[in-house]
């Protein structure tokens, strides 16, 4: 739902029928009751407004929903598959909470991990380069229980091993040959090219989600984030021309006001 709100709904300024949602995701043989729900979750959420016009219910974005997908837009078209810039810095969090407030630990672990974090050891989490995670803490309110700073890793400890024990490269690895093996012929991905465009949306977001975006220098030399991400842009492009048609006979919408 996110990939289709970020391709057909994020910074124009309308809202969408609800019936042309359910039309779209059938594409992608996603229910009428799945998409009702999650329409529904994700107003409830803070995500979406709603704006009725006679008897049907249209879906605008609301500013955090908007924040999300422009982070979104980031990772996928501006940070690039690999870190090619690391200057040798790591940023470190390290966090103590009770049994008792497993649930905010959760929480915490959840978001650490989606800002690009890895578990280097109990209590002690890693990301190269500098991060903001003020952001992170604040919105969960334990900033008295985190402590972060940046600091090199110095002998005998090398970069290298750091990075293999924070995150699983082989894992990472695995994930977009998984990708690279579905998208090399999309012909079997969809029934149509928007089908297609919004799986491959998907696909690449939730595989940058879970990517911390490593140095290149700490990956192996074939590392296949790079083949990957060159389909992916290269199908991007190709579905703008081809599945903005038939987007926009199939999507009803209204204007909106701005704010």
């Amino acid at each position: 739902m996110l990939n289709f709100l970020g391709l057909y709904v994020f910074d124009r300024g309308i809202a969408v029928y609800s019936g042309s949602v359910i039309d779209v995701f059938g594409r992608v043989d996603v229910s009428e009751e799945a998409v009702r729900s999650t329409l529904t979750r994700m107003t409830s959420r803070g995500l979406l407004t709603k704006h009725r016009n006679g008897r049907k219910v249209y879906f605008g974005l609301t500013p955090r929903a908007t924040d999300v997908l422009r982070d979104g837009e980031r990772r996928i078209w501006q940070k690039g598959a690999v870190n090619r810039d690391w200057d040798g810095t790591w940023t470190l969090v390290g966090f103590s909470l009770p049994e008792g407030r497993r649930g905010e630990r959760h929480d915490l672990r959840s978001r650490l991990q989606w800002a690009g974090f890895g578990p280097v050891q109990n209590g002690l989490w890693i990301a190269p380069g500098t991060r903001d995670v003020a952001e992170v803490v604040d919105s969960l309110d334990l900033a008295e229980n985190v402590t972060v700073f940046t600091a090199q890793h110095a002998k005998p400890t090398e970069a290298a091993d750091l990075a293999r024990r924070a995150f699983d490269t082989d894992a990472i690895a695995a994930r977009y040959q998984d990708f690279l093996a579905r998208w090399r012929d999309p012909s079997e991905a969809g029934p149509d090219d928007l089908a297609r465009q919004l799986l491959l949306h998907a696909d690449w977001l939730d595989l940058v989600r879970q990517d911390p975006h490593l140095p290149a220098e700490l990956l192996a030399g074939d590392w296949p984030a790079i083949e990957a991400e060159q389909l992916f842009q290269s199908l991007a492009t190709r579905y703008v021309k081809t599945a903005t048609p038939l987007a926009e006979a199939a999507i009803e919408s209204i204007e909106i006001p701005a704010g």
